[in-house]
């Protein structure tokens, strides 16, 4: 098997999947990239078993058809010192094994590979639904979504983002138990309502490799075997899906709240950056005092004698309060919502407080909510 492939598309492509690969992965030949020939077209791919991505790299200089897998760190390391220029990849097989040799700028490389069918397949996903989102929509709903999700094995559920796919939107959800995210768009609608939990790993692949991206997405899914399907561009990505019911996150989101705080979202994003350099470590706890005259924002570490204190200005309405939050929750929180000026709806020192931006309408295309609970404040 013989073929010409150019450096930067074979670099690209291979860069876009690496991601994939796992640094602890049971069976061996995994730390391979799949090359597979058919016709005039390469496909590589890399995959872990729960998650496998491809790509196909369309040639034009091809001999024969077959597949090989490539050990992906020496070649993926031998690309990036490369500029631009045609690679002649020639495997000769004696039977047991494939090498790999490919010619550049007058030197010339062998490396050794495996035969292409000790690779697992990528799932069949049998009889399937599916629909199709922007890639804007999606990456949005990944980057808003990913960093609330939970890492407890116990939990296995909520170290995934739940989505549920509605008759007049699609829903995603992301909790660790201490914050939670839901984020809804009506752009993508379905009359086959479902929901299924998305691993972590794959959403962050998709969400590196869309970036910028203005293309639709083709989401293909599977309730037999559990798995789906992201199809975009030449890359196809195969997951599995998480196992299991998702917390009934609804009954966690207070609707009487009495108290408003309306707040700069930058001014409040780098008071608490502050403020929480000077918190205990390991609680990352600071006391937020609100009133209608002045908002301050206290934290203190007693075991290394240091405390901070600052005012802020906004808007309060309702009675006095005190509500202590983790600085360092709330501070993601914060980073990750795009607006000039956020609200905080409360009702009680112990009931969670949500927190959206405030030119959002309830009824518009896109719609955000964030949840934050809070900690025990000492008496003190």
């Amino acid at each position: 098997m013989k073929f010409i492939v150019s450096r930067n598309e074979l670099y690209k492509n291979l860069s876009a999947i690496s991601g994939v690969l796992s640094t602890n992965n049971t069976m061996p030949i995994l730390d391979n990239f799949l090359f597979t020939i058919v016709g005039n077209t390469l496909t590589v791919t890399a995959s872990d078993l729960d998650c496998t991505m491809s790509a196909e790299i369309m040639l034009s200089t091809v001999e024969g058809e077959g597949s090989i897998a490539v050990p992906a760190k020496n070649l993926l390391e031998t690309l990036k010192l490369m500029s631009e220029t045609p690679i002649n990849f020639v495997t000769e097989d004696d039977g047991e094994k494939v090498n790999l040799k490919f010619s550049v700028q007058g030197g010339e490389y062998n490396g050794h590979c495996f035969l292409g069918n000790e690779y697992p397949q990528a799932p069949m996903l049998g009889d399937c639904k599916g629909f199709e989102i922007d890639a804007p929509i999606l990456h949005k709903a990944i980057s808003k979504t990913l960093f609330a999700t939970g890492n407890d094995d116990l939990r296995p559920t909520m170290m995934g983002v739940l989505c549920e796919l509605n008759e007049d939107n699609i829903t995603f959800v992301a909790t660790d138990a201490h914050k939670l995210v839901k984020y809804r768009n009506s752009a993508v609608q379905t009359v086959d309502p479902t929901s299924f939990i998305l691993p972590k790993k794959p959403l962050q692949q998709l969400k590196s490799v869309i970036a910028g991206s203005t293309d639709s997405i083709r989401v293909d899914y599977s309730s037999e075997n559990n798995h789906i399907r992201f199809s975009f561009g030449n890359i196809v990505l195969y997951s599995s899906l998480l196992e299991g019911s998702y917390p009934k996150y609804r009954s966690v989101i207070p609707t009487n709240n009495d108290k408003t705080f309306v707040v700069s979202r930058d001014a409040f994003l780098q008071c608490i950056r502050r403020v929480g350099l000077y918190a205990n470590q390991s609680t990352y706890q600071i006391r937020v005092s609100l009133t209608d005259e002045v908002t301050n924002i206290n934290s203190e570490d007693i075991d290394y004698s240091k405390k901070a204190h600052e005012s802020l200005s906004g808007t309060y309405t309702g009675e006095p309060m005190d509500i202590g939050f983790n600085a360092k929750f709330l501070r993601e929180i914060l980073e990750n919502v795009d607006a000039p000026e956020v609200q905080l709806d409360m009702s009680q020192p112990n009931r969670a407080a949500i927190i959206y931006p405030v030119d959002q309408k309830e009824d518009a295309e896109e719609h955000i909510l964030m949840l934050i609970m809070p900690v025990m404040l000492n008496n003190n």
